[in-house]
């Protein structure tokens, strides 16, 4: 749990949450958080293992730097591992390309219960990842665009109470009381989306207008009604059956819309917009006049939906391009904010497994295999690289000690029996990994516990270049005065050069 000032406390074991609400002030921390956003946005998981890894390189670094080895010795060596390392990933890989369209979604699945396995959700796992896979699988395969999916929260129910919307899905905005008599379901509607005030404006404060003759205030409110009856005309004239805006819609409007059955929605954010847009293949519009059936979109199914205490508006078999919605259920609001970042993040990682699909086994199965390939590779190596590419593998080993530990086991033990079954001289043992269920060892890529490759070979790479970068900081250069609170009069520290030296006072 977070409490950072001023703001409501977070609730979270997402790695790149956390770094983001801490306050760091130490530069080489800084560092660490910088390269666990970096993973977050570009893989979207990892986000602990980079920042473990890198910290667990600088340990291992740490004994050689006091010993007066030149950091640019151990720099190389570990640029070196990094790099070996990530060939042997490459190699251990499995593809998913020639899997048929239901084996691909089980893979998928498999993947996404193993990102969800260290979350908050983990409990209800499998019902998530049916419908993150069925989500994502919604989205076009050569853009894979994220914010084609939204995820809403509504407050109660149970988790198993969410559902998958296979198109766009908003809830209801403010409204007047002529709304209730507009119609909430359409079958092939089309969709007008605006950007246009649709009321009646007050005016500025301290606005006056002058008249010499009194019959003439009649024509000027008239003339304000006219205009907005000529806005809700046209309008009406397109043959829009749903009218959407980023503004306002009065009550006017409204119940103008409402007489002519026709279904409006005012103040619509900009997010779910450009979703509409994108998906039904409406065209934002700035102005009412000249509204031609092209600027229009459509959809199959439109429906207004009662979704615990609050209504939400339903756009399905959208054409133009392929969306979803996740609403997601549950008590408390922290809760509810988690969830989401569970889901984004094995959102992130299901994407990236259907564009590079190529996997690798987890439970630190791969982080052990590679332990064992650049230890047998450092004894090939003459020189004291030897000993820094021992120290890359040994902090290697990090991520499985770590899994053990978190899941309430006897590290030693396990480091133990994986060692040994890595060790094996036919290379069968190479997809071990820690069994967090019974506290031993098993064959993780049997076991379906995978992650994709991308995530170990950024991971890999960013921790790698975080530790070489504090490893090259030779010093440090500070000035105490400028960071104390009441820094010094100048010049009341040049009246006091020179003083100071004479014999000290007895006591």
């Amino acid at each position: 749990m977070s409490l950072p000032k001023q703001k409501p406390p977070t609730i979270s074991n997402d790695g790149a949450t956390i770094m983001k609400l801490l306050d760091i002030v130490h530069p080489a921390a800084k560092t660490l958080a910088d390269i666990s956003r970096s993973q977050d946005s570009e893989v979207g998981d990892g986000t602990t293992t980079v920042v473990i890894l890198a910290a667990e390189f600088l340990r291992e670094s740490k004994q050689f730097i006091e010993e007066g080895v030149r950091p640019i010795s151990v720099i190389r060596a570990f640029r070196l591992a990094c790099q070996l390392a990530v060939e042997k990933i490459i190699e251990l890989s499995a593809c998913l390309n020639d899997k048929p369209v239901e084996e691909l979604k089980d893979l998928l699945r498999k993947c996404a219960e193993t990102t969800l396995s260290s979350k908050l959700v983990a409990g209800e796992k499998d019902f998530f990842s049916d419908m993150i896979v069925d989500a994502v699988s919604c989205l076009d395969r050569d853009l894979m665009d994220l914010g084609l999916i939204g995820i809403k929260k509504v407050s109660g129910g149970g988790l198993r109470d969410s559902f998958l919307v296979e198109g766009v899905a908003f809830k209801k905005t403010f409204s007047y009381a002529g709304f209730e008599q507009q119609p909430k379901f359409f079958k092939d509607p089309t969709i007008l989306l605006l950007n246009v005030e649709l009321e009646l404006k007050a005016e500025r404060d301290n606005a006056e207008v002058r008249l010499s003759d009194p019959t003439e205030y009649q024509s000027i409110v008239d003339a304000e009604w006219n205009i907005i009856y000529k806005k809700l005309e046209l309008c009406v004239q397109s043959g829009a059956n749903i009218v959407l805006s980023r503004l306002a819609i009065g009550d006017l409007a409204t119940q103008y819309f409402a007489d002519r059955g026709i279904f409006c929605a005012g103040r619509v954010t900009q997010e779910d917009c450009q979703r509409v847009m994108e998906a039904t293949g409406a065209q934002m519009q700035s102005t009412v006049r000249g509204l031609v059936p092209e600027v229009l979109g459509t959809c199959e199914q439109f429906e207004e939906k009662q979704v615990g205490n609050d209504r939400f508006n339903l756009f399905t078999g959208c054409p133009a391009t392929k969306t979803a919605t996740l609403v997601i259920r549950g008590g408390a609001e922290q809760f509810l904010e988690e969830t989401e970042r569970s889901l984004h993040d094995a959102i992130m990682i299901v994407r990236r497994a259907m564009k590079n699909a190529t996997i690798v086994p987890g439970g630190g199965a791969i982080d052990m295999e590679l332990s064992r390939y650049l230890r047998d590779h450092a004894r090939t190596i003459p020189g004291k690289s030897q000993l820094f590419i021992n120290a890359y593998a040994k902090a290697l080993e990090v991520i499985p000690r770590q899994l053990a530990e978190n899941a309430g086991f006897d590290a030693t033990d396990i480091l133990n029996k994986l060692r040994q079954k890595h060790a094996r001289p036919d290379h069968s043992g190479k997809n071990f990994g820690v069994n967090i269920l019974d506290g031993g060892v098993t064959d993780t890529f049997e076991s379906f516990v995978w992650e994709p490759s991308l995530i170990k070979v950024n991971a890999m790479k960013a921790a790698t270049e975080a530790a070489c970068l504090v490893l090259s900081v030779d010093e440090t250069i500070r000035s105490p005065a400028s960071e104390s609170a009441n820094p010094p009069d100048p010049r009341m520290a040049a009246a006091m050069q020179g003083r100071g030296r004479g014999r000290g006072m007895r006591r």
